[in-house]
């Protein structure tokens, strides 16, 4: 009996830490520097939640703008801050930098 308690406490406790890793959201690093973003296009999986780590290494501040992930938010110069997007269905989902929109373009492409 106390090997048969034994065994189902010790296949809980493995499906708990599966189910925590399965539910951690991917982290993804997106740099800002010389008002360009890098990548340009970041790659995330459909139907999970993704923490943006977003790294302004210019002196000036940006503003990462997205009308389809429904995000805005000002980056102070030399700072970084994070911002959770999704789940999102596949697609491409474009963001821009609000204070220098001409070059400072990119995609989210969900797969």
């Amino acid at each position: 009996m106390k090997n048969y308690i034994a065994t189902i406490l010790m296949s809980l406790s493995l499906l708990f830490v599966s189910s925590l890793a399965s539910a951690a959201a991917v982290e993804i690093e997106l740099v800002i520097k010389d008002h360009l973003f890098f990548p340009a296009e970041v790659e995330v999986p459909a139907g999970q939640k993704v923490k943006l780590r977003i790294i302004n290494q210019d002196p000036t501040p940006e503003e990462f703008e997205s009308y389809e992930l429904n995000r805005e938010k000002v980056i102070a110069g030399n700072r970084q801050t994070v911002i959770f997007i999704g789940p999102l269905s596949p697609g491409e989902y474009p963001f821009f930098g609000e204070f220098y929109p001409k070059t400072a373009q990119g995609k989210v492409i969900a797969k």
